[in-house]
């Protein structure tokens, strides 16, 4: 609840600021509008502006969904076979230093103006999170534990599987916290390019023509989707490494455990 009073707080100093801007200056509606038009364009064109948010939405779940897996997939491989590791990483932060823009437009060619093209482009932008991430947290095993476990008839597959993967759940946690802010800009990136409907869809056609306030109303519903997205990562994704939340909470004095309860 701390964060939630933080982030509305935030947002009130930014509108206030924003409405002294507008009431100082006067600059043209076209250029500025005040947070009162941008309200205004909100409820006359709530069920548009839903419709479009919708489209906007799947691509970015869809892109969450398909990224996570790559990144796991991806992190866990390249730990379990070093020697894929030494000859994949490069590549991958080759493709990560590449602009998103620069690579865009070519995915728009290869997968169309549909949703496809879009889901892959959020994606590819939290890929190398979840990737590094998790790369990171396998490696960072403690070399007692891997040693204890190297005394049993585990194999070192077994070992990766059942002691450095779910040691690794944290920094995990921190790669998809990180991730998801992030999966809304590939998706919105996608439409800029090219698409028929969605947010960015909006926001480039509303700029276009000047309504600058409903490019405005359109930024006010990608960033409540993104909080949204934030606080359920924040919700759930704890979950993967409950274990550790429940170490963190023992090894707390009395008083503080009381205080988090």
């Amino acid at each position: 609840m701390r964060a939630l009073r933080v982030t509305l707080l935030g947002l009130l100093c930014v509108v206030l600021a924003w409405q002294a801007t507008v009431w100082l200056i006067a600059p043209p509606r076209y250029m500025l509008p005040s947070p009162f038009a941008v309200a205004e364009t909100l409820v006359a064109r709530r069920s548009f502006l839903w419709e479009q948010g919708l489209v906007t939405l799947l691509e970015i779940a869809l892109g969450l969904l398909f990224g996570t897996l790559a990144g796991i997939v991806t992190g866990f491989a390249v730990v379990a076979w070093p020697r894929l590791g030494e000859f994949a990483w490069p590549q991958i932060l080759v493709l990560q230093a590449m602009p998103v823009f620069a690579l865009a437009p070519l995915l728009v060619l290869w997968f169309g103006f549909g949703l496809t093209s879009k889901v892959v482009m959020a994606s590819l932008v939290i890929f190398f999170p979840i990737a590094s991430s998790f790369a990171d947290g396998l490696r960072r095993t403690d070399p007692d534990l891997l040693d204890a476990t190297a005394m049993t008839d585990a194999s070192p597959m077994q070992a990766l599987w059942h002691v450095r993967v779910p040691l690794a759940m944290p920094s995990l946690v921190t790669g998809l916290r990180v991730a998801a802010p992030l999966a809304p800009l590939g998706a919105v990136i996608g439409e800029w390019v090219g698409a028929s409907g969605g947010l960015g869809f909006v926001m480039l056609q509303a700029n276009a023509r000047l309504q600058t306030d409903l490019c405005f109303a359109a930024l006010a519903v990608l960033a409540v989707l993104t909080l949204l997205l934030r606080a359920l990562v924040d919700q759930f994704a704890p979950r993967l490494a409950a274990w550790a939340s429940e170490s963190a909470s023992h090894a707390l004095p009395p008083s503080r455990q009381r205080n988090r309860s």
